[in-house]
């Protein structure tokens, strides 16, 4: 893609995501289904100690978002990571990088969405048929929205984050009066070794960061905008954490290992009320912000592969600042789709297609870390931290095993496309 191409891009329509709208998709994408679980299996395996495991993550996370930040304000793009690829690396990583996360996306599509709708079968009643037809409407109802533009799913995103952090707000406030400082010992009842092993389950509640790079162009001034939205967010989501990581261990004690809902039992206590309620209403207002962000950022990109040869021309309309990737988002509808299919039919995992995912997605970031490392200007702090954060990402990539298979055959197929396509990427 030429220069003057991103900066007509981000030129051609006046309707546009604002700092607000940034920091809520930021928030959205980065608390994720993973807050309804992961402070309880990290209290399992650490114990109280497991308050400097999200210390950990949310230092560990920052200077990964700023490289982020960064990279989007200087070159806006709905590429987002394979457009930081190519500027950095080329047309063939930039084609592997766009793939990890629209087809890696895709195969997470219904564990993401699983997450919210097993709350609502574990209310109403029913099996896993019930769950993955739960699951498929959150995500039409993500997909209609994005029908209208990012400037609605902006608008619907604020709307969504604010009821979010009035909920954790909420429970936080409601639930101090009944922490108690005992339940802080014994304080590492598992060594070190707890505390790396929830260091490894806290590590996917901190990714997200790269699914608004997808939607910098649709900002008014990514270069001002794009750094200023993702410091807020950095605030805003480690206090977040480290308050319901914190309210989790002071108020349940024991029990914080034991919940499967955390949240909801913290509210619980503070309300009396029936904690199966309050857990399905969290788990769908975090599901759909989740998947609002998602597919919207999957979109966006999908044209923008298409646009740069990496996916075929027939999805490039759309991937100009303000434009509908309608097209895109019927492969998107469809692809998930697809993968529902493929979940019920088979009995398949969903953990197992997340973690999967989960693994395309540290690879992206290990490659727009890199390309900071290559684009961003020598001496400054934002190199800085892309240094920093590349040897960081890399620590983190090892953890995932052999679901790095799935993200090496995306790679594969990808330059597979390239090879026998008649069109060449753009340059």
């Amino acid at each position: 893609m030429s220069r003057s191409t991103v900066e007509h891009s981000s030129r051609s329509n006046t309707r546009h995501l604002t700092v607000p709208q940034g920091v809520a998709l930021y928030v959205g994408a980065v608390l994720g289904t993973g807050l309804l679980v992961l402070p309880a299996l990290a209290a399992k395996a650490a114990g109280p100690a497991s308050l400097i495991a999200f210390l950990v993550l949310v230092l560990v996370s920052a200077p990964v978002a700023a490289t982020f930040g960064a990279l989007a304000g200087r070159y806006p793009d709905a590429g987002g990571p394979a457009t930081f690829a190519l500027r950095a690396f080329g047309p063939k990583t930039s084609a592997v990088t766009g793939w990890w996360f629209y087809f890696g996306t895709l195969a997470g599509m219904p564990a993401a969405s699983a997450f919210g709708a097993a709350y609502i079968t574990e209310l109403v009643g029913g099996g896993r048929t019930m769950t993955m037809s739960l699951a498929a409407v959150l995500v039409l109802i993500a997909i209609g929205v994005n029908l209208f533009g990012v400037h609605l799913s902006g608008r619907v995103q604020l709307v969504l984050t604010g009821f979010l952090a009035l909920l954790l707000v909420g429970t936080v406030v409601l639930a101090a009066p009944k922490a108690d400082t005992a339940n802080l010992q014994p304080f590492a009842p598992h060594g070190f070794a707890g505390i790396a092993t929830a260091i490894s389950l806290l590590v996917w509640a901190f990714i997200g960061w790269e699914t608004v790079t997808h939607l910098a162009p649709d900002f008014r001034n990514p270069r001002r905008d794009l750094p200023l939205a993702t410091g807020i967010s950095i605030v805003v989501i480690g206090v977040l954490y480290l308050a319901v990581g914190g309210m989790t261990i002071l108020v349940l004690g024991p029990r914080a290992g034991e919940t499967e809902a955390p949240l909801a039992a913290l509210l619980g206590e503070g309300l009396g009320t029936s904690v199966r309620v309050v857990a399905a209403v969290i788990a769908v207002v975090v599901t759909l912000g989740v998947l609002n962000v998602f597919v919207a950022s999957m979109a966006k990109l999908g044209a923008a592969l298409g646009r740069d040869g990496a996916l075929p021309h027939w999805l490039a309309k759309g991937s100009r600042s303000g434009d509908v990737p309608r097209r895109s988002l019927l492969v998107v509808t469809t692809g998930t789709a697809i993968s529902f299919v493929v979940a019920i039919l088979t009995g398949f995992e969903l953990e197992q297609a997340l973690l999967a995912e989960n693994a395309c997605l540290i690879a992206i970031y290990l490659v727009a870390m890199a390309a900071g490392v290559r684009l961003l200007p020598s001496g400054g702090k934002q190199r800085w931290f892309a240094v920093i954060a590349t040897v960081l990402v890399f620590g983190v990539l090892l953890l995932a095993g052999w679901y790095l298979l799935f993200a090496a055959a995306l790679a594969v197929g990808a330059l597979l496309y390239l090879k026998f396509s008649r069109r060449s990427p753009e340059t």
